[in-house]
């Protein structure tokens, strides 16, 4: 029944915010048309439809807020008029009793809340949809800060989560731009994130994580975790103070270097991409603040780590040589790494890819190179990419994100910055640093271990590559019209074909056996044999 409910209150807000009219003029089927058009009889809605859709979010409640601050970070999919007006969705929420809050903090960590804490202030400094705020301090005398889960919102973000993946379903199936959409796609990424932030020891471990690979880093600080007061519900961390990065005037009371403040935070961004691969992918401007201690070298502070995205080493590498490649406009190269990295498909004619991209970036490097958007390039050569029926992975959907709010952030703090100038130097030493020797040496000393694992097997591979050659060598029936004691003509080819067959099936046998428990090891000899096989058996 609770689920009936809810789908008539979403048929209200529906009505009331008349989102029926986002369909006005699609090619709809018969049986969606019919029920809409009674609809089109009503006046015309007043307010512009990203208005109205941020508004019906809003009355949803706060997983529907959630939901939409989700759509505002897809401007690969959604028009740009709808984006913005989605990303003024704030995520925030009456707080619950604090008593109750006590309790679940007390069952939480075993104990009572006059024990745990010496101080604890019942006014939360944040309360939002899935967690709440409270600043405490320890019996040590440390400030910190309690964050904890919303009793029942669980069950209220799945159940809301299932209606949103009805809606989906229904959206790919009859809006005519559906399958373009991936709506269930969108739903399910959502219901995946929304679930993840549940469980604040997830989050606990992201943000040790990232503090520790800035743990001697002057660009970047990440509150200090309290393991002993964490757990699935509850989480307690250091408590940071600093100056908003949205407080422009009073960064600039403080003499802030901003241009400084804004190429720090593109550095931060390129390190953490590249050089951790773990990247705070939830980094808008309430999760920012700035030590400003030091004005001509400030200092970030960032909280809240429940996002965190990565990338595979593949699209890590594509993705550098992608953005040099567009900023030395070579097109040609871009539509080659486009297709090497399958963000096209493997049969896109690579002229029409390159002709597409050209015309994406060319009117983009008429404006002078620092009011170039990194991020908004990125979003059109994704787009661009999806007439190839090429499907962008989440986690550069999460980094592209991620670029708008870094990028758009830097320009508010220094409107002249020039991301690229700070970008461009960064990625080509990282490139350089990938094929260099201390790449290799961090390679050899993290395999190394699987090496030795394996390499007593090697000998036995050899002795049963031998006896296959061997047993090859047996089946070989003499040239009887030969002249005697001479070597039949053909006799040295066809033994090296045989040996390369027998190094072909010893190569797939190992490929078979060492990847079974996931090592390169195993694939790199195997890969190396097979090929030697291949190799030999070329010969003429």
């Amino acid at each position: 029944m609770s689920r009936l409910l809810r789908l008539f209150r979403i048929n209200q807000v529906f009505l009331r915010y008349r989102l029926d009219s986002f369909a006005l003029g699609q090619p709809l089927p018969w049986p969606i048309a019919l029920v809409l058009a009674p609809l089109r009889i009503l006046p015309a809605p007043k307010q512009a439809r990203g208005i109205r859709l941020r508004r019906a979010l809003e009355d949803l409640g706060p997983v529907f807020v959630k939901f939409g601050q989700l759509l505002s970070t897809r401007p690969d999919l959604l028009p740009e008029d709808i984006c913005t007006e989605l990303s003024k969705l704030q995520d925030e929420v009456p707080p619950f009793e604090v008593d109750r809050l006590k309790g679940r903090v007390e069952t939480a960590l075993g104990d009572k809340i006059s024990n745990l804490f010496a101080t604890f202030e019942d006014q939360p400094l944040a309360s939002a949809s899935i967690a709440q705020v409270h600043a405490a301090t320890l019996p040590a005398g440390d400030a910190v800060v309690v964050k904890v889960i919303r009793p029942g919102i669980e069950k209220t973000i799945r159940q809301d989560c299932s209606l949103l993946l009805t809606i989906a379903r229904l959206i790919e199936k009859y809006h005519p731009d559906g399958r373009r959409l991936r709506p269930v796609e969108v739903a399910r990424d959502y219901q995946s994130t929304v679930l993840d932030e549940l469980n604040l020891q997830r989050e606990a471990a992201n943000t040790a994580t990232l503090r520790r690979h800035f743990e001697h880093s002057r660009l970047l600080y990440v509150p200090d975790v309290y393991w002993p007061y964490c757990g699935k519900d509850v989480m307690v961390v250091e408590r940071i103070f600093g100056t908003p990065v949205t407080d422009i005037a009073a960064l600039r009371q403080a003499n802030t270097d901003m241009r400084a403040l804004a190429e720090r935070g593109v550095e931060i961004f390129f390190t953490q991409v590249f050089e951790h691969n773990f990247f705070h992918a939830d980094m808008h401007p309430g999760n920012i603040f700035v030590d400003t201690a030091d004005p001509a070298a400030p200092r970030y502070l960032a909280i809240d780590c429940a996002i965190i995205g990565s990338l595979t080493d593949r699209d890590q590498y594509f993705l550098a040589r992608v953005l040099i490649a567009v900023f030395r406009r070579d097109y040609r190269q871009v539509a080659e790494l486009h297709r090497l990295a399958g963000w096209v498909s493997a049969d896109a004619p690579l002229q029409e890819v390159e002709a597409t991209i050209r015309t994406v970036c060319e009117p983009i490097f008429q404006r002078p190179l620092g009011e170039i958007s990194c991020g908004h390039m990125l979003v059109s050569l994704f787009q661009a990419a999806r007439r190839f029926d090429a499907e962008v992975q989440p986690s550069l959907v999460l980094l592209q994100k991620t670029l708008l709010n870094i990028e758009g952030l830097g320009r508010q703090l220094y409107p002249e910055l020039d991301l690229w100038a700070t970008a461009h130097p960064f990625l080509e030493r990282w490139l350089i640093d990938r094929f260099g020797p201390s790449r290799v040496l961090r390679q050899l000393r993290r395999d190394a271990p699987d090496w030795l694992e394996h390499l007593p097997q090697v000998p036995q591979l050899l002795m049963r590559a031998v006896d296959q050659l061997n047993e090859l060598d047996r089946t070989l029936k003499p040239d009887t019209r030969a002249p005697s004691g001479t070597t039949p003509r053909h006799t040295r080819r066809q033994r090296l074909k045989w040996a390369g067959g027998a190094l072909g099936v010893t190569g797939l046998v190992g490929l078979s056996q060492l990847t079974a428990g996931g090592t390169d090891f195993g694939q790199n000899a195997s890969t190396l044999l097979i090929a030697a096989g291949l190799l030999l058996l070329l010969v003429r």
